[in-house]
């Protein structure tokens, strides 16, 4: 419907960009819709993994911490202070959380139950 209106504009005569404004589009939206759908997805993104991404190793190796013993009643925001006041530096809070999180294992980690909302 809209791009009918925007052609029969530019049969009369007026520029896209006008019968754009007048519509109150952007001649890039336009332009887009116009493109057929065989055409191919040219957006570039990143090609390569990130330098400091975590191996295989080192996620299995914070699983197999978060899971100790010690370690299983606590949340990934008291487990890395724990662990940087022995000294030892495996991976950064936000990656804790992260290898947690797709390991399915994020759920309520102390002895306590779980806070309900009510």
């Amino acid at each position: 419907m809209t791009l009918a209106l925007v052609d029969e504009a530019m049969r009369r005569g007026a520029t896209l960009e006008a019968a754009c404004e007048r519509l109150g589009l952007v001649p890039r939206t336009v332009q887009r819709w116009r493109r057929p759908a065989t055409a191919q997805d040219r957006r570039c993104g990143p090609r390569t993994s990130p330098g400091n991404r975590l191996t295989q190793a080192e996620r299995q190796r914070i699983l197999a911490l978060a899971n100790r013993e010690e370690f299983r009643d606590m949340s990934p925001k008291q487990l890395v202070p724990a662990l940087a006041d022995r000294g030892e530096y495996l991976a950064s809070e936000s990656s804790f959380y992260r290898v947690l999180r797709e390991a399915k294992q994020l759920a309520h980690r102390g002895r306590a139950r779980a806070p309900v909302a009510r």
